[in-house]
């Protein structure tokens, strides 16, 4: 699925989920006592959202993997400062909160990673790099790739025929 704005990505959307809910576990009154924690957990998290909306918005798969390496470097540093939380004498009554909230970065960690490793194997250079001509080429690529997969499929299901169908 081709994507046209950041908005669209599924890990974006859950980026924002997860910033979300950490800002709501934030306003409960026990958070008033670990203000630098608060503050560090919420800049992580705001942090894999805005990365990956800025890694979209570049012009080059070079510029967006990085961005993207820092998204998820942001997940690891939210589900890290979650660890802390859970150990935390006073936040002990958010333990649940705590764990789920875990899971969601961990998700979007490996959502991240997915992407970039599918990016890596791509011959796109970035939106910068696509003139008429570039897009011209990777479509008529496209369509010889297209039109040899038939032909493999005709003379794949020709050979599997019965010697005495084939001339029929």
């Amino acid at each position: 699925m081709k994507y046209s704005r950041f908005e669209e990505l599924p890990v974006w959307k859950d980026a924002i989920d997860l910033a979300v809910r950490v800002f709501e576990l934030t306003s409960r009154p026990v958070f008033r006592r670990c203000s630098s924690v608060r503050d560090q957990i919420e800049r992580a998290s705001m942090s894999i959202s805005n990365n990956i909306a800025e890694g979209f918005e570049r012009g080059t798969t070079q510029e967006t993997l990085t961005f993207w390496y820092i998204s998820r470097g942001s997940a690891g540093e939210t589900r890290s400062v979650l660890c802390l939380c859970e150990r935390l004498p006073g936040l002990s009554d958010l333990r649940s909160e705590i764990s789920d909230l875990r899971s969601k970065a961990e998700s979007i960690s490996r959502q991240l990673r997915r992407w970039a490793d599918s990016m890596q194997n791509s011959d796109i250079r970035g939106q910068r790099y696509l003139t008429d001509k570039t897009k011209s080429r990777t479509k008529e690529a496209r369509e010889r790739e297209e039109f040899l997969n038939e032909l493999r499929k005709v003379r794949e299901s020709s050979q599997s025929m019965p010697a005495g169908q084939k001339d029929e």
